[in-house]
């Protein structure tokens, strides 16, 4: 092992331990976030989300946010651009629900399109400018952010602010609602014929840059952002068996942020093409989602379905060419 990965294991084992006393410390004096849903409301997760629904959280991606916490327990990463050419991740959970997830920032107006084909998914998110907030109460979200779920979040004071709220998920879910819930339409099974034999597949976006490698003995995909090795606080080497590379359209959205950058609307409704990494190969194939409240389903050139390997899915949505 390296010197740098040695300073980034011992960087992620303390900073694991750091939000472990933050935790501690919020579930004594409560939490303190300063941020809301912009409606200024303080109450409890409502009964209805006991109902068998996905949580999807949107997590933060920049420099200052790694390693992040939470991420090898979810089923789908979807990983989409947004302003200054930057990406940020959302993560859905299914099957396992973490004790810990973050950092949490705020949503985007495409999360409600890619998230529509879910059954009332839970939405955790920071908060979100105030003009889209009548769009997120129309949609079929279920949204938490921390001015209607206090509790479930604390700030971990050893990270800088706005890179330090993190989500406790039991205190929105009483447990994980099951594979069930995931209606992504994704097809798992044995690898196809055919496909390229691939080592390495890098995607760019405009500010960032990811780097899939595969790892025949661990029989994943090791992943890498900006150059370095992508690690969790709690888990080690991010991985996943399966890796979807999804040419889409990303086109401007009403909203801004505050330094004036437009916000990329990704389109996640429609057709295209897509690569497929799985097993050390790339496969390319169609991806065909006719509505919203649809999946996504892969096909192959010769029109079957394409098979993912079983485990943690990442999709990466590109700007279509």
């Amino acid at each position: 092992m390296g010197r740098r990965q040695r300073v980034r294991g011992g960087r992620a084992r303390s900073v694991a331990v750091l939000l472990a006393a933050a935790l501690t410390a919020s579930l004594a004096a409560g939490c303190t976030s300063g941020q809301d849903d912009g409606r200024g409301r303080q109450a409890s997760p409502d009964a209805s989300a006991r109902r068998a629904s996905v949580l999807a959280v949107k997590i933060d991606n920049v420099g200052a946010a790694r390693p992040q916490t939470g991420l090898g327990d979810a089923d789908v990463v979807y990983v989409e651009q947004v302003e200054g050419g930057l990406s940020r991740l959302m993560a859905v959970y299914a099957t396992r629900l973490p004790e810990t997830v973050g950092p949490v920032r705020s949503a985007r107006e495409s999360d409600l399109e890619l998230l529509a084909q879910f059954d009332r998914p839970t939405l955790a998110f920071s908060g979100a400018q105030s003009k889209l907030l009548p769009l997120i109460d129309k949609s079929s979200v279920r949204a938490r952010p921390p001015g209607t779920a206090s509790d479930a979040y604390v700030r971990n004071p050893d990270r800088p602010v706005p890179h330090n709220l993190y989500l406790r998920p039991g205190r929105l879910l009483p447990s994980a609602p099951g594979a069930d819930a995931l209606t992504t339409g994704f097809h798992f099974g044995a690898a196809p014929e055919g496909g390229r034999e691939t080592a390495s597949q890098s995607v760019r976006y405009p500010a960032a840059r990811y780097t899939f490698t595969w790892s025949p003995d661990k029989k994943r995909w090791l992943i890498s952002m900006d150059g370095e090795a992508a690690v969790t606080t709690d888990g080690g080497r991010m991985a996943a068996p399966t890796v979807v590379v999804q040419e889409v359209k990303v086109r401007q959205s009403a909203f801004h942020d505050f330094l004036g950058n437009n916000t990329p609307f990704t389109e996640t409704v429609g057709e295209g093409k897509a690569r497929v990494l799985r097993d050390g190969r790339a496969y390319d194939v169609r991806w065909e989602r006719p509505k919203a409240t649809d999946g996504t389903t892969f096909t192959t050139e010769d029109g079957r379905p394409m098979s993912f390997g079983r485990g943690q899915v990442w999709v990466l949505f590109t700007k279509a060419s």
